[in-house]
């Protein structure tokens, strides 16, 4: 005779909490993109604020330096790009991790992130498993 199965409790299907959790500014030109970080990185216990581009991430981190602990910034955005973000945030107090996002970059400009020492370099699509794996370690 089978045992009978038993449904999982909430304790079993729960995400676990991460070791440490982030205070985010993510600036991304997509909406989708930003509703689904918010969601995605809210529910592992991280808060995110989102922006539209590099010149409004770079009014955040301007005004509140010490507000952020990690900027997620895409790197193709209008008005102002994610390198040009990186370079004028490297002028601010900030003391922050950095993830860039992209889909695509030339040979210079990622040399130039490098030289820049963003924490992170990450290919789109990105899958949640894959940031919260790169969060871990940061």
């Amino acid at each position: 005779m089978n045992a009978p199965m038993t449904q999982p409790t909430s304790l079993e299907t729960k995400t676990p909490e991460p070791a440490k959790t982030f205070r985010i500014l993510y600036a991304e030109d997509m909406r989708e993109l930003r509703d689904l970080a918010i969601i995605t990185l809210g529910r592992d216990g991280h808060s995110v604020e989102c922006v539209k581009d590099g010149q409004a991430a770079l009014g955040r981190l301007t005004a509140e330096p010490a507000a952020f602990n990690l900027l997620i910034t895409d790197h193709h955005m209008p008005n102002m790009n994610g390198l040009e973000l990186i370079q004028h945030v490297r002028t601010l107090p900030y003391i922050g991790k950095i993830i860039v996002f992209c889909s695509e970059l030339s040979q210079d400009v990622n040399q130039a992130y490098c030289d820049l020492k963003v924490d992170e370099i990450l290919y789109k699509p990105i899958l949640p498993s894959e940031l919260r794996a790169v969060l871990a370690r940061l």
